[in-house]
């Protein structure tokens, strides 16, 4: 009468087939959580299972990933002098050598530093001549020692001042060559190159020609492209079987890199972790892109298996499935370590012989529960 009554709902049919179920059960070892069931309970159940698939190498389901350019490799080549930008020989994306010339500054400012340098290194030959001379005097008894004296400290400071206006021209850029240049000919430049310190990549430029900048103003950002960041937000869930040193493989790209950091604080908004990886470059990366990445976890005890979301079964912060038996299904104690909305990685004793539930899994808890095994 029931079955043909519209107002009759699905789960009222389902609980009539679990009750029938079960009183057609022979028998149950509750201790070990074993279900009994013949075939034909089985399949009025609904129940399909599946082999568990090897986790391969015991690697992460995959994350996204964000790709980024270490802190350490990146860094901006600032105007050296204030003054007005000419020309750039650079732009976005060109790979640099070290000495290559990135920009030309016009700069009142490095004309009055090579006119110092000039003046000092005058002001020494000077101090070093009147030197020799009092030193001439002095042995023949000509001048007091005093006088001597007073000649070898000018001789020091003009010495000392030539060090220093040499210095000023090696922070503006200029070379030990140049700065010789300059001294023997004593041709003041009203123009300065700006040259890259190291190999590297151009990743943006801040200025254009015929812009006026400031002493320390950014011109050109560069970086070194290898090796880099590989920036992971694995949920906080999953972070326990996560290591430093893991091997992490970006799916499509060789060789793989290494976990470098493990954060330890948790994004309150996206209840994530920052995993960092470092992976070397060899061209085919490229800073901002996205990627799937997989980690390799820790398993110190049984091999990982991957198995349908489905199967899974939770109880707290316990994780169970169920596995096919001669007689039945046997509910299995596992360790998830990693998850996403189709599958799951889990750490237990199974083998790809074993059968798991992934149907039918609620009417065998349901029966487990009415037994009293649950």
């Amino acid at each position: 009468m029931y079955l043909n009554s519209p107002a009759l709902s699905w789960t009222n049919m389902a609980c009539i087939l679990i009750a029938a179920a079960v009183t057609a059960l022979p028998s149950m070892s509750m201790a070990e959580d074993q279900l009994k069931l013949s075939p034909e309970q089985a399949t009025s159940l609904g129940i399909r299972v599946v082999h568990p698939v090897a986790s391969p190498v015991d690697k992460t389901l995959p994350y996204p990933a964000q790709i980024v350019i270490p802190t350490p490799q990146l860094w901006v080549v600032s105007a050296p002098v204030a003054g007005m930008v000419i020309s750039l020989s650079v732009a976005r994306g060109d790979r640099i050598v070290a000495g290559q010339s990135l920009a030309t500054m016009e700069s009142p400012s490095f004309v009055s530093q090579q006119r110092d340098y000039l003046h000092a290194v005058a002001q020494d030959v000077l101090a070093a001549q009147q030197l020799n001379r009092n030193t001439q005097l002095f042995q023949g008894n000509a001048v007091a020692q005093r006088v001597l004296e007073g000649s070898q400290a000018e001789a020091r400071q003009a010495s000392i001042a030539v060090a220093e206006r040499r210095q000023v021209l090696r922070l503006s850029g200029l070379s030990d060559e140049a700065i010789s240049k300059l001294t023997s000919e004593a041709a003041i430049s009203g123009t300065l190159t700006v040259a890259a310190p190291r190999p590297a990549t151009v990743i943006d430029t801040a200025v254009s020609p015929g812009q006026r900048v400031e002493q320390s103003a950014p011109l050109i950002k560069v970086a070194q492209l290898s090796p880099l960041w590989v920036e992971i937000a694995v949920p906080a869930s999953n972070i326990k079987a996560i290591q430093q040193g893991a091997k992490v493989e970006v799916d499509g790209y060789e060789p793989p890199g290494q976990v470098v950091l493990v954060s330890e604080t948790t994004d309150p908004a996206t209840q994530t972790v920052l995993v960092r990886a470092e992976v070397p470059n060899s061209g085919d990366l490229r800073p901002g892109q996205t990627a799937a990445v997989r980690i390799s976890f820790v398993s110190k005890r049984e091999t990982a298996w991957e198995i349908p979301y489905s199967a899974l079964i939770r109880r707290g912060e316990q994780a169970s499935v169920f596995v096919s038996t001669q007689g039945g299904f046997r509910l299995m104690s596992v360790t998830l370590l990693e998850e996403d909305q189709d599958h799951v990685v889990v750490s237990a004793p199974l083998t790809d012989n074993d059968e798991v539930a992934v149907s039918g899994v609620s009417a065998l808890r349901g029966i487990l529960l009415k037994l009293g095994a649950g």
